[in-house]
């Protein structure tokens, strides 16, 4: 039978052990990168998409999906959809078990509804992540912090990759552009709840659990839309999104399973980073936004052909990815394709 580790006593250990070094209000990291080092296989993950661009109340278990169910009928369950992205991700290592939160969806009140009816415990949270600051993944952050009592919050890590407080801009014409509501380093300092965490380099959030530092960009293909622009400086310029996260884990027995938000630098580059770092071919599964929505058909083809050489079990992409994307995976991979909705559990053990 699994244990779970108190929280609490999860984050004296981090602290004892020297992991991260405090600067003012402001943890660097110090980590060693993970590759060359066999990194810890999970005995059990359970990644719970809190939110998605899609809900469907009908939708069957299928292979390793299994969908919310209501006690009576799916009216009991009826869960909110936006164009976000929130994860709930448990692990299991040495029968105990571990969470963290990974991305934060748009609309607070829809999250906080889902969270509920998912029976998602965030007493146990030990980590919260973010991906990258693009609103549709962090707009509700603060709000969830801040709605809890008891500050079930405090102390907790708050990982971002580095460039993160940057700034984030859409250009919607050659002389304008939009702010896509980036958090300021000010509005999580003053919550005086988590500690900000600036990583570069992959990094074990959880036992099990692991970021995988700065992406490499590898393929030739895999290009960042001009669209997307950060600060440097008093210079605006095309964001490289150097900072942007994905989590990967090692499912024991099964391979490799990868995590992305949006995939910004590229799914590809995504998962073969994921590779280099633990030293392991194998892919489980890729689950996740993959941002080949609006992409011309000869990219998303290309994209789905790499996919293939890597051979995953199991294929999942949602969010940013783009009907035309979606339904191209499941053309191409079905056997390995699954379709998300809001509130699939992804059990893997």
């Amino acid at each position: 039978m699994k244990k779970e580790m108190n929280r609490r006593n999860f984050l004296n250990v981090t602290a004892a052990t020297g992991a991260v070094l405090l600067m003012d209000n402001i943890i660097h990291e110090s980590a060693t990168a993970l590759q060359g080092v066999k990194i810890e296989e999970v005995e059990k993950i359970v990644i719970t998409v809190i939110t998605d661009n899609y809900t469907d109340a009908l939708r069957p278990h299928y292979k390793i999906a299994r969908r919310p169910e209501g006690t009576k009928s799916p009216m009991d369950i009826i869960l909110h959809a936006e164009h976000g992205l929130a994860y709930h991700v448990e692990t299991v290592v040495n029968a105990e078990s571990h969470s963290f939160l990974f991305d934060f969806g748009t609309d607070f009140q829809g999250i906080k509804r889902n969270i509920e009816l998912l029976k998602i415990d965030l007493e146990k949270i030990e980590a919260l992540i973010l991906s990258h600051d693009h609103f549709d993944h962090q707009a509700a952050m603060v709000e969830l912090l801040t709605d809890k009592k008891g500050d079930i919050f405090k102390g907790i890590p708050f990982y971002v990759g580095e460039q993160f407080f940057a700034g984030s801009y859409m250009r919607t014409s050659s002389d304008n552009f939009v702010s896509l509501l980036a958090l300021k380093r000010e509005d999580i300092e003053e919550l005086d709840l988590v500690k900000i965490i600036e990583i570069k380099l992959p990094k074990q959030i959880v036992p099990g659990a692991y970021l995988i530092g700065k992406i490499d960009q590898v393929t030739d293909y895999e290009k960042i839309p001009p669209v997307f622009l950060t600060r440097r400086g008093d210079q605006l310029v095309q964001d490289d999104f150097i900072g942007e996260q994905a989590i990967v884990m090692n499912a024991k027995g099964k391979g490799l399973v990868v995590l992305s938000g949006c995939a910004h630098r590229g799914i590809v580059n995504t998962i073969r980073q994921a590779q280099k770092i633990t030293g392991i071919e194998k892919v489980h599964a890729a689950i996740g936004g993959f941002h080949l929505t609006g992409a011309k058909p000869e990219l998303i083809l290309r994209t789905i052909t790499d996919i293939k050489a890597i051979r995953p079990d199991y294929i999942v992409p949602f969010h940013c990815t783009g009907f035309e994307a979606i339904t191209a995976f499941a053309r191409e991979m079905p056997d390995q394709f699954i379709l998300n909705t809001t509130g699939t559990r992804y059990i893997i053990n």
